[in-house]
């Protein structure tokens, strides 16, 4: 089977214009801002909690959020492992200081470890371990979102949500996201319009799940390289044999579709067998806002 050579998807790049339609500036930020207030306020509330990993999205939805609501009205929930990187929690501070947003520290050790006791082979497979931590952390969220009558504020870009690089009910879940329409390319060059901290912005994604662990050594290719197939096979909507011509690779291509379709289930709702005539999501469908 031909593996995915990522770098012959370069071979004919003179054929792409650059990529992505939405240009990252403030009219951008104005939007996202918009956003974040419209939909936290419509139902009587004004605040939001998010996890905050001192990675790069996180760190972006924060920025956004302290201008939408005001700092006082954002809580950035720190929730570190005992194997976590130690520049963690040292950058998830470095932008509550930055924008003065409320923090808190959950330290999720003992919560996992005590789950490990039942069953000593969750440690060894790191999937499920990574998942046990992202809806821990979840847990935390929805909990200060209930206690502080705050909205979940989400954290997953537009790459993530079609790959499918997420834990379903983990750090997939949340009430609203201002970041699930930008590739992760925008999310840096956003990050780089808000003047976020530099050391985050140059810094490798990673989910903190466990030690040495990053974003693009578990997928096999980098968020760029992605995110330019990712358009032209999305948003563009290009078929597999005119990506080809504009220089991906089969495998590469393939690679990312299977993923997309893989993953589909994770960006639905439940599915409800029909057996009414007003089934709910099917034919019983009203707006968010509907009745507000």
């Amino acid at each position: 089977m031909e593996e995915p050579d990522i770098k012959a998807a370069h071979k004919n790049s003179s054929k792409r214009q650059n990529p992505f339609d939405i240009p990252v500036n403030q009219d951008l930020v104005k939007v996202l801002v918009n956003f974040i207030h419209q939909e936290t306020t419509r139902f009587g509330l004004k605040k939001v909690v998010l996890g905050l990993s001192g990675g790069i999205d996180s760190t972006v939805a924060a920025y956004l959020a302290a201008l939408a609501l005001g700092p006082k009205n954002v809580l950035g929930v720190m929730m570190p492992y005992k194997t976590s990187s130690a520049d963690s929690v040292s950058d998830a501070l470095s932008v509550v200081k930055d924008i003065k947003i409320k923090s808190m520290l959950f330290n999720l050790t003992g919560s996992v470890a005590e789950l490990a006791e039942n069953d000593t082979d969750i440690l060894k497979n790191k999937v499920r371990f990574g998942n046990i931590m992202a809806r821990m952390r979840m847990i935390c969220l929805y909990d200060q979102s209930n206690e502080k009558k705050a909205l979940v504020l989400g954290t997953g870009n537009k790459t993530e949500i079609l790959l499918g690089y997420s834990t379903l009910y983990g750090d997939s879940a949340s009430a609203i996201n201002p970041l699930g329409d930008l590739y992760k390319t925008q999310v840096w060059q956003l990050a780089e319009l808000l003047k976020c901290p530099k050391q985050i912005i140059k810094k490798k994604p990673s989910a903190d799940l466990w030690m040495g662990q990053t974003d693009e050594g578990e997928l096999g290719f980098t968020y760029r390289e992605a995110d330019e197939l990712l358009y032209y096979m999305i948003d563009q909507r290009y078929s597999d044999e005119e990506l080809i011509d504009i220089g991906f690779k089969k495998a590469f291509i393939k690679t990312l579709r299977d993923k997309i379709r893989f993953n589909q289930f994770k960006r639905v709702p439940p599915v409800i067998a029909k057996v009414s005539n007003r089934t709910i999501n099917v034919d019983f469908r009203y707006n968010r806002d509907w009745g507000s």
